[in-house]
């Protein structure tokens, strides 16, 4: 029933998102034939896990970290789990929701993060956050650097780039600062595929 639920959803934002912004797909070939994978983008609007839920192959059923303000109201909450999504505390380590997607990902689902954490307010990249890197780096499963190029208007092609699945080492640490120093060389990495799939790095 979720299944369906899903689904139809993800059908009636397909074909709305498709109207409004007509998004423009690149790269869809480089989509793991197999799960699981970890999908990660930059982040511009509080569209954009409907903008990379459509441009991924229904197959592909995709769950989110969401912000747990979305769920304080008891609707958007119950619809948000019905599509997969799960709360994360961004104040703070969540290990619940770090140990949610390390279950999801060994029960072979796709994982879908917004290193950055937060919309960012001008279009450029931020900093991403730690939390990224660490759950890639210890599941060792592939991350699908994705690039949405904004900005979002109506009625104008909006393009999203995928680019090439890529696995970060293994992490390996003595203490925690060395924990720390390697996660954040780690979340620059990622930034960086992410970085090379936009406009200045491609030619649309």
């Amino acid at each position: 029933m979720n299944n369906v639920f899903y689904y139809l959803v993800r059908l009636f934002f397909a074909v709305f998102l498709k109207i409004l912004y007509r998004p423009k797909v690149h790269g869809i070939d480089n989509i793991p034939n197999r799960k699981p994978f970890i999908i990660c983008s930059n982040h511009l609007c509080w569209m954009d896990p409907i903008i990379v839920g459509i441009a991924i192959p229904a197959g592909y059923r995709i769950h989110y970290m969401a912000k747990k303000e979305l769920f304080s109201n008891f609707i958007i909450a119950y619809l948000l789990r019905k599509v997969g999504a799960f709360p994360l505390n961004r104040k703070d380590a969540d290990y619940a929701a770090i140990k949610r997607s390390y279950q999801l990902l060994q029960d072979g689902q796709v994982l879908g993060l917004f290193p950055e954490g937060s919309r960012s307010k001008n279009g450029k990249l931020q900093k991403a956050y730690n939390g990224a890197a660490l759950i890639a780096a210890r599941s060792g499963v592939p991350v699908l650097p994705v690039a949405i190029a904004g900005p979002y208007r109506i009625f104008r092609p909006l393009n999203v780039f995928i680019g090439k699945p890529f696995v970060l080492p293994p992490l390996i640490y003595n203490n925690r600062e060395d924990k720390k120093f390697q996660l954040e060389e780690m979340s620059g990495i990622l930034m960086e595929h992410i970085r090379k799939l936009l406009p200045e790095y491609k030619d649309i």
